[in-house]
């Protein structure tokens, strides 16, 4: 069987990978993601995928869009609040690579956000399912958690870049709250302690 794997960056497709190819199924890569930000942090992610696919000999299929910011902001739109922004995000992700993997005549199509302990997996399985309905294929759900911590060594090993949030504008802002408040309460002190 010969399926769709969907791919936020290269580290989260290690496990699935490895885990995929022993149970005789191949997997194409597919790198569509509109909701990483900064440029640089896009170009980090393409630059781990493209190391970790020659490393470990998997072919990848990069979406036409390339870095699409844009496209991601319109699908958001006011959606702050995580429980109202990633459904958003996945679906739109999930979306695009169900309609790829359709066009490609692939019968499945699955995605390494079933990788990582901070995803929501039951929402991620509703939403595959949702899109593999509507083009006629099949959402393959595989809990790839249980391999975290091998494919994290497995991204050490090899040397790439390990992303330290999901990749939106958000997140990373979410990431650096308590860090941002010690500064702003830093630098009010002092604005108070100048007068």
């Amino acid at each position: 069987m010969k399926i769709l794997l969907h791919t936020c960056c290269g580290p989260c497709t290690l496990y699935p990978i490895k885990t995929l190819r022993k149970d005789g199924i191949k997997a194409l890569v597919y790198f569509y993601n509109p909701n990483i930000h900064p440029f640089r942090e896009y170009e980090r992610r393409v630059e781990a995928l493209e190391t970790a696919a020659e490393r470990f000999a998997f072919p990848v299929l990069w979406d036409e869009s390339g870095y699409g910011l844009r496209t991601w902001m319109k699908e958001i739109g006011t959606r702050q609040d995580p429980d109202e922004r990633c459904p958003v995000c996945y679906s739109l992700r999930l979306r695009t690579s169900a309609k790829k993997a359709a066009e490609l005549g692939l019968p499945a199509y699955s995605t390494t956000l079933l990788y990582s302990p901070y995803q929501r997996h039951e929402l991620i399985r509703e939403i595959g399912e949702k899109f593999a309905s509507m083009y006629g294929i099949k959402f393959y759900y595989q809990d790839f958690r249980e391999g975290w911590i091998e494919g994290i060594e497995m991204s050490k090993e090899i040397g790439i870049y390990r992303q330290p949030y999901c990749g939106c504008v958000y997140s990373e802002e979410e990431r650096y709250s308590k860090r941002a408040k010690r500064l702003q309460d830093r630098l009010l002190a002092k604005s108070v302690d100048s007068i």
